[in-house]
């Protein structure tokens, strides 16, 4: 599985993640390409080469073409940019992935400011370059095939910022904000180096913070950010590859089970429950039929997920199940390297998913939609199709 891991050391802002998407491979024009897709006027993004600290770094900017862009006073609240995000023909995934990252950061100004959620402004935020930066991110991922990202613990910078409200410290408090339960640090600089744009950006996109993942990397991207200080290059890195299983333990990793007993519940809600887990980022969810106290039927329910999604999840079981109490537990799985191909077949195009140790491959399974369609369609055996693809 190809995944994305941004190197936070000197923190991270919208146009050090285009930069960084750039330096690793997707050109300008096809990300202008795909931003088209969003109604706000006419813009160009501006790369070039730079050095910070003789580092080598892409530098992007967003120029506006001020006579047909959308100016940055009409975007300003909320039903603002969800018009605009609704109005895109970008794909639901990216429309929903953008409206996310927004929300975060209106919710975050509405609780420093102390004002209602939809009558919050936006101070310091263009318009223009704060949608470019957001969803361009987020397009530019897409291009280069990532499917998890993660991400560094991020460095906060410090000091002082002159805003819109006067004076404020470093982090500033919408930064802060967005950053809840994020591994932060303020380190080496007197100057902000996590902005709201990007702080919300990695909050959204990353499924874990911390170390970098077991990976073999196959590209480097250097995003640079506006200052250059003379003995810290100021600079985003993203590293780009194949994730590989955790070499602790013979490969082993670690992973949170979450269970429960239920008894008083209406089955059909264990559907509902189960998809709204995977959605928010459990690794496996099933069921077990269990017997209990004085031979009353019952129903385990078992999730798999990483220690950060942890508490998210166990909310969502008490939330939405009838059950009263959790148990967890650490254990630790070894899997292999998953990866989703579309090849071409005497059926024509079909996903399958290609399982690896290493560089050898070891399964081979073709995806059961896929092959349920051809079977259906061509009134032949599903076993038979899944044969022949094989």
């Amino acid at each position: 599985m190809k995944i994305a891991y941004f190197d936070c050391f000197s923190g991270i802002s919208g146009d050090m993640c285009l930069g960084a998407i750039i330096d690793a491979g997707v050109s300008t024009k096809e990300l202008e390409k795909e931003l088209r897709k969003i109604p706000i006027g006419g813009f160009r993004l501006i790369s070039k080469k730079v050095k910070r600290a003789r580092f080598k770094a892409i530098k992007v900017d967003v120029k506006q073409q001020s006579a047909i862009s959308i100016q940055k006073s009409e975007i300003r609240k909320w039903k603002d940019v969800e018009n605009i995000i609704q109005k895109s023909s970008l794909s639901h995934e990216l429309k929903q992935k953008g409206r996310n990252v927004f929300k975060r950061i209106f919710q975050a100004e509405a609780q420093v400011h102390g004002e209602a959620f939809n009558q919050v402004h936006l101070h310091e935020i263009g318009a223009i370059d704060c949608i470019v930066d957001i969803f361009g991110t987020m397009v530019g991922l897409n291009i280069l095939g990532i499917k998890k990202v993660y991400s560094s613990s991020i460095n906060l910078g410090s000091g002082f910022i002159e805003t819109e409200d006067g004076i404020l410290p470093v982090p500033a408090p919408a930064t802060t904000e967005i950053l809840k339960k994020v591994p932060v640090y303020s380190k080496d600089v007197s100057c902000e180096l996590t902005t709201p744009t990007g702080a919300a950006i990695i909050k959204e996109l990353s499924s874990g913070f911390g170390e970098m993942p077991a990976m073999e990397i196959e590209k480097i991207g250097i995003g640079a950010g506006s200052k250059d200080f003379k003995d810290k290059p100021n600079v985003l890195r993203l590293f780009i590859g194949n994730q590989w299983p955790t070499t602790t333990n013979q490969g082993s990793e670690k992973v949170t089970v979450i269970e429960t007993n239920i008894d008083d519940m209406n089955p059909q809600v264990f559907e509902y429950v189960m998809e709204k887990l995977l959605k928010m980022g459990a690794l496996d969810v099933y069921l077990t039929h269990i017997l209990m106290k004085k031979g009353r039927p019952g129903i385990k329910l078992t999730v798999l997920c990483t220690k950060e999604k942890k508490e998210d999840l166990m909310k969502i079981i008490l939330k939405e199940t009838s059950t009263i109490g959790l148990r967890f537990y650490e254990v630790k799985r070894k899997v292999l390297q998953r990866e989703i191909k579309v090849i071409d077949t005497e059926f024509g195009k079909v996903r399958v998913k290609f399982s690896r140790l290493g560089n050898d491959i070891l399964k081979v399974t073709p995806e059961y939609e896929d092959c349920k369609k051809i079977a259906k369609k061509l009134n032949i055996p599903l076993i038979e199709v899944m044969k022949k693809i094989v």
